[in-house]
């Protein structure tokens, strides 16, 4: 397909290739890569796409300027994740970046298709969204099954009871018994409070 017009002088075409397994071979993303005048071209080959860290993408992404055009082949060659690539594609349009996938006949540089970065936006906010409703929904339904939400008490009630009892009975003091279970003296005084214990 064609990519649309060319760029300004000050522009560079930046390709970008990936392969999930060894096995495979770069060849066809290469040739559509440099059928469509990419400059450079940034490689990882045998590297899952939802791996975190991508030293090829990485290098690509750091490579990248304002004016510059990023080509990929496909779009999941780009993206781990739909958040991710929305993400990727927000920080395009960000950093003036624009951003072309062959197969999908995407091309931010043209007027049509500077849409795809306000639709790959919405798609991520949505995303977000999702997260934090089912995020809240979660929260609500362990509270509602007694479970408590957050870190773990540093100590379990038969300590607190073990370390009030010592206190109140043999006169230690509390930083002292505080040191020995290894933890603040506000956390003792946190979790004798906790069980209604007076000290």
């Amino acid at each position: 397909m064609s990519i649309g017009p060319e760029l300004p002088t000050a522009g560079r075409r930046i390709g970008y290739a990936r392969v999930s397994t060894s096995g495979q071979r770069l060849d066809l993303q290469l040739d559509a890569l440099k059928a469509a005048g990419c400059d450079v071209i940034f490689t990882d080959h045998g590297v899952s796409g939802a791996t975190a860290g991508r030293a090829g993408l990485d290098d690509a992404l750091r490579a990248l300027t304002p004016g510059d055009l990023f080509i990929v082949f496909k779009l999941d060659r780009l993206g781990r994740s739909v958040l991710h690539l929305a993400d990727l594609l927000t920080r395009f349009h960000t950093e003036q970046i624009h951003f072309c996938s062959i197969s999908e006949g995407i091309n931010t540089a043209t007027p049509g298709g500077k849409l795809t970065y306000h639709v790959f936006a919405a798609v991520a906010e949505f995303h977000r969204d999702l997260i934090r409703e089912n995020t809240a929904h979660g929260i609500e339904a362990a509270r509602q099954r007694g479970k408590r939400i957050g870190r773990p008490y540093a100590l379990d009630d038969a300590d607190i009871r073990y370390a009030h009892d010592t206190v109140a009975r043999c006169g230690v003091p509390i930083a002292e018994m505080a040191r020995s279970l290894e933890v603040a003296h506000s956390t003792l005084t946190r979790a004798f409070k906790r069980l209604g214990l007076e000290h």
